[in-house]
């Protein structure tokens, strides 16, 4: 994995939200409705896309 990578969730008009890295995030610019980060690391996203489902804004897949 490369560690200089960073990772955004995005959140989709069907309310679900997915953790992508840096350049997928910019490619689907026209689907996404709500976007976090930049994380520095794969597992931070994770960890924080828990808490936004836990705070209803985003749904589980």
């Amino acid at each position: 994995m490369n560690d200089s990578q960073t990772w955004y969730i995005v959140k989709h008009s069907a309310g679900n939200c997915k953790i992508v890295p840096t350049n997928k995030a910019e490619d689907d610019n026209l689907e996404i409705i709500e976007q976090w980060g930049p994380f520095s690391s794969q597992e931070e996203a994770i960890a924080r896309r828990v808490g936004l489902i836990r705070a209803g804004k985003c749904q589980p897949v």
